[in-house]
Order: C-alpha cells, then sequence, then structure tokens
C-alpha cells in the first residue's frame, strides 16, 4: 500500500505541472483549451525521438516544452486571428497533433526502458549522495523498514520542480504582461480599451499553458518508460480535476495560494486514484469512470455545502430578527404601561 501512495505522490508531482498548464488556461485565461490532451502527447513524443536518437535527456525535456508552447500558440492562433470559437478551436488542434505526434514517433509507442533518461540521471546523481541510507535507516530505527522506498531522489526534485515553476507563475503573474493576461481573462473589453493587444496576450497565454503540459508529458513518459500516441486520452479532464479538488480542498484567494492548491489538488487526485483502484470490484479499465465521479463529486460537493451554510445563515439572520422585533415590542409595551400608569 504505501509503495503505491509513495508511487502516486512521485507522479502526482510530475501531473502537478500540467495542471497548472491547465489553471493558466481555465482559470487565468478563461479559455476552454482542449489542446492539453494533444499537446502532452507531443511533449512525451518529442521527449523520448530525442532521447532514443542520443540526445541529452534535459534538452531533449526542454525541446518538449518548446514543442507544447507552439502548439499552443497555433491554438491562440487560430482562436485570434482565424476568429474559431475557443472550444472549437482547441479541438481542432487536438485532432491535429494525434497525426502529428505519430508523424514525430514514427509507430504508435517508443519504449525508453533501455535509455538514459531525466529520471534515471536524478536516481544515479541521488544514489551518489547516499542521503537514501540515512533516511533509511531512520526509517528503520523508529519501525518502519517496510515503508522504505527505492529512492526519495525522483519525489523531491519532482517537488522542487514543481514550486520553482508554481514560484515563476506567481512571479509572472505579477509582471505587467502578466497582470494584462488576467485582466484579459477577467474582462476582455476592458483590457481592450486601454489599447492592450488581447490577441498576443492569448497567443501568449495559451503558449505558456501548453509548454507546463507538454513537459508534464515529456516527464511522465520518461518516468513510466514510454511514450504512447494514446496517453494523452482525458488529460484535460485529469488537469481540471487537480484544479477544481485543489480549490476545492486548500482554497484559491489569491495566485498565490492558487497554484499551492493546484499542486496539492494533483497530488491529491493521484493518491485517491491509486486508493481508488485498490477497491476489489474496481478495475484498471474504471480510471476514467472514477475521474469523471471525482469530477463531479468535487464540482457538486462545495455547492452542497456553501448552500447549507447560505441555510444556515439565512436562519440565523431570521432569529436574530424576530429576537429584534420581540425586543421593540416588549420596550414598545413597557413604555405604553408607563403612559398609562402615569395618566392614573
Amino acid at each position: 500500500m504505501f509503495t503505491a501512495i509513495f508511487g502516486s505522490l512521485e507522479a502526482g508531482a510530475i501531473y502537478a505541472l500540467m495542471a497548472l498548464g491547465v489553471y493558466l488556461s481555465f482559470r487565468i485565461l478563461d479559455f476552454p483549451d482542449l489542446t492539453v490532451d494533444g499537446s502532452f502527447v507531443t511533449g512525451a513524443a518529442v521527449a523520448s525521438i530525442l532521447i532514443v536518437g542520443g540526445t541529452n535527456p534535459f534538452l531533449a525535456t526542454i525541446a518538449a516544452m518548446i514543442a507544447g508552447f507552439i502548439a499552443g500558440c497555433f491554438t491562440g492562433l487560430l482562436h485570434t486571428k482565424g476568429k474559431i470559437n475557443p472550444l472549437l478551436s482547441g479541438i481542432l488542434m487536438m485532432i491535429a497533433l494525434y497525426s502529428i505526434n505519430l508523424r514525430i514517433m514514427g509507430k504508435s509507442n517508443v519504449p525508453l526502458l533501455q535509455e538514459s533518461t531525466v529520471i534515471t540521471m536524478i536516481t544515479d546523481f541521488w544514489k551518489g549522495l547516499k542521503i537514501d541510507e540515512g533516511i533509511s535507516s531512520l526509517f528503520t530505527s523508529i519501525g518502519l523498514a517496510g515503508f522504505i522506498p527505492k529512492t526519495w531522489g525522483i519525489l523531491i526534485f519532482m517537488l522542487v520542480l514543481a514550486f520553482a515553476i508554481k514560484f515563476a507563475i506567481d512571479f509572472f503573474l505579477k509582471t505587467d504582461i502578466g497582470l494584462a493576461i488576467r485582466a484579459t481573462g477577467d474582462n476582455e473589453t476592458m483590457i481592450k480599451s486601454f489599447s492592450a493587444d488581447t490577441d498576443n496576450l492569448k497567443i501568449l497565454g495559451l503558449g505558456l499553458s501548453n509548454g507546463l503540459v507538454a513537459l508534464s508529458g515529456g516527464l511522465i513518459a520518461q518516468f513510466g518508460g514510454f511514450a504512447d500516441v494514446g496517453m494523452g486520452i482525458g488529460m484535460i479532464v485529469t488537469g481540471l480535476a487537480s484544479v477544481i479538488i485543489g480549490e476545492a480542498v486548500f482554497g484559491a484567494k489569491n495566485i498565490i495560494r492558487a497554484t499551492l492548491a493546484v499542486i496539492g489538488g494533483a497530488i491529491l487526485y493521484r493518491i485517491i486514484i491509486t486508493l481508488a483502484l485498490r477497491v476489489e470490484f474496481l478495475e484498471t479499465g474504471d480510471m476514467k469512470l472514477i475521474t469523471a465521479f471525482i469530477v463531479v463529486c468535487a464540482l457538486v460537493i462545495p455547492r452542497i455545502i456553501d448552500f447549507q451554510r447560505e441555510k444556515q445563515r439565512k436562519k440565523k439572520r431570521m432569529v436574530s430578527f424576530k429576537q429584534s422585533v420581540n425586543e421593540k415590542a416588549n420596550e414598545k409595551s413597557g413604555e405604553n404601561l408607563a403612559t398609562v400608569k402615569s395618566d392614573l
């Protein structure tokens, strides 16, 4: 059980990058971008082909991010310059990327198990530091020898990367360009009145969003040991689930807290999926059904809670109003009684 949960923590930290990309498009730009299902695979395809070709894994991963950025920019161009509906432009780009990804890979599946990847390089570097031995001895000394993972390096590195990108996003969204992108998502008409080029802002925002998605795809391919043309199916739902769960559990009162909630939501989502698949009557093929159910719960439950809270507030206000009316009535009756006694 612990091994499965630890694996979900590692995967959740990588998927957090994808969730941050979805957050940029859906929450910041208010753009329903379905390119995610395609750009995730684009990142995996570019990274895997370059790695197989002998390119340094870190350079291959950066190239995957750039490829995703370009894909996102094309979606923005379809919408802004082609005047195509936002939802339709994302769907068109997602469909086009399926064929492009097949062209890049040359086949439907590219194995990486025999290749040197970012994951293997991190593992080898971490082993040289001999930190795992110290952590293992600590766990053994407190009687938790059965809960020791093979290495902590991947989890720590991916968490550091996720938080580094989170802080970069926080900083970027406070710059002039970042504020303009946020304003474009909030009120495009208003920001246009200040002579801002909303078309370029949308293209940049979508490019950054899909760049993060492709980065996540490239790392997931190296983490899993293969890139597959169908690995991006339903990825947009996974990203939305991470964002919604994070906001529901951790809140999103400001940008700093919202991006932190997205990372927490991605990790929490992977843990929920892992625990759900351990239920006897559920199978691996039920993952999409489980995902849909989690998203429905994440959307509905907060609304029910808010409705109950509002109901309680209305009830308290009604009780307070009745008490104030009764107090005023008692005061008035007391005044009338005093007036009658004075007349007598």
